[in-house]
């Protein structure tokens, strides 16, 4: 099945970019900071520089390793779905479940491998700069020489392509099944990264306020809980469609098409709760420290200059990663909706009632994500803030807030209406002619 898999990739390379874009910036992203490692590990390197690259290495890489799993499997999620009808119609060719699982298996391995090879150069110019922010920053000394060497090269390629190969069989398995499953290993995860965040949370009191640990377990915590809440994603966005009556014909039609593709649409609003609670929780959190440093009067750390960096890194990795996911998902799930957009015109919906139905069904997918993203970012906020100030809210916090949901806000609604706009291009008629 790995020739097939091969001939559906040249057959239709498009349906698989939003894949490897996925892979190729999770490859670079991880091969970036996994460097540091092969930087740190070269003789002659200074205890403190090391224990730097290290630390940025490890942090940074365990957030990449989290975010490319999660970015190539809501993009595959979308993907599998979409192409029901193909795998009902290799069924009844003779294909077997196991091999259409070997087949889309094969095709997101091929693609992600491709990405990852892609990714080695970008990957070494990123490192090299990342090197000199630390050496620039003075926590690495400017004698450290930059290397690439197995440990990025190694851990980029095979943590993105098992990743890509996960994300696909789950996707495949689901999408094969006859009859429908129950769930029992996604309730699993989802009650166990509600839990371990609620006490990861809790456990913030039992640190004093200048402890050197005293962001971690908030910090961590409200990762797992915007982890929790996008596993429940769909349980969440149908609960609120059951609650939120819409008038006029596009936001009915907005609501009843949202209700239909719930499951499917949990890819997007996975990025989209991710992004708003990692971005609003670390940023708060960093403006907080900040703030209590230069209101003591001393001068910062080489550990709180690290802390400080990689914190700003993440938050930038979570944006780019976080839109990334956001505009494959969006764009795929959009794109395919060509044959839905021609049968409304053709039953007498105009194309600006379809624009307004489709934006519509963004404001609704914004407001959820960021809802469900900005409690999981203030259940780690209002706690740290607590013990390290003894005030309840951070200064900064609205400001920091409302910069994280007009991002999420411009990408989510700005690549749905721009993707809906390109498919009314195609006339009604040929639209339903060329999906069927």
């Amino acid at each position: 099945m790995f020739a097939l898999a091969l001939r559906s990739i040249r057959k239709r390379p498009g349906r698989f970019t939003a894949t490897l874009l996925s892979a190729f910036l999770g490859a670079a992203i991880i091969m970036t900071f996994n460097s540091m490692h092969d930087t740190a590990g070269q003789p002659g390197v200074d205890p403190v520089s090391a224990e730097s690259l290290s630390t940025a290495a490890s942090v940074v890489g365990g957030y990449g390793t989290l975010l490319v799993f999660f970015a190539v499997a809501s993009t595959l999620t979308v993907n599998v779905r979409q192409r029901g009808a193909e795998m009902e119609l290799l069924r009844c060719s003779g294909a077997t479940p196991a091999q259409i699982r070997r087949m889309v298996v094969g095709e997101s391995v091929a693609v992600a491998l491709v990405g990852s090879v892609l990714a080695i150069g970008p990957a070494m110019l990123g490192g090299r700069a990342l090197l000199t922010v630390f050496q620039d920053s003075g926590q690495v000394a400017r004698s450290v020489d930059y290397s690439f060497g197995p440990i990025a090269l190694v851990s980029g390629i095979d943590i993105t392509v098992l990743a890509a190969a996960g994300a696909a069989f789950l996707a495949v398995r689901r999408a094969t099944r006859r009859r429908q499953p129950r769930g029992g290993a996604r309730k699993f995860f989802t009650y166990t990264a509600l839990t371990v965040g609620v006490v990861a949370v809790c456990s913030t009191f039992a640190f004093s306020a200048n402890d050197a640990a005293l962001m971690a377990p908030p910090a961590y915590g409200a990762i797992l809980l915007s982890v929790g809440f996008a596993l429940l994603s769909p349980r969440l966005l149908k609960g609120l469609l059951d609650r939120l009556p819409l008038p006029g014909p596009s936001g009915s039609l907005a609501v009843r098409n949202l209700r239909r593709r719930a499951d499917e649409l949990s890819g997007v609003l996975m990025p989209l709760i991710l992004f708003t609670c990692m971005a609003t929780a670390t940023l708060c959190m960093q403006a907080v420290e900040n703030d209590a440093i230069d209101a003591s009067g001393v001068h910062k750390s080489i550990d709180a200059k690290n802390l400080e960096t990689l914190n700003l890194v993440v938050v930038g990795i979570v944006v780019v990663f976080s839109c990334v996911m956001l505009i494959n998902s969006l764009y795929a799930a959009t794109t395919y909706r060509g044959q839905e957009f021609g049968q409304q015109r053709l039953a007498g919906a105009t194309p600006g009632q379809v624009l307004a139905m489709v934006g519509t069904e963004g404001v609704i997918l914004t407001v959820t994500g960021v809802f469900f993203g900005t409690v999981a970012g203030l259940a780690g906020i209002l706690p740290f803030t607590l013990v390290r100030t003894d005030t309840t809210w951070p200064g900064r916090g609205l400001g920091i807030w409302l910069a994280v949901v007009t991002v999420a806000t411009a990408v989510t609604l700005g690549t749905s209406l721009f993707t809906a706009r390109r498919s009314l291009r195609t006339p009604a008629v040929a639209a339903v002619m060329l999906a069927a």
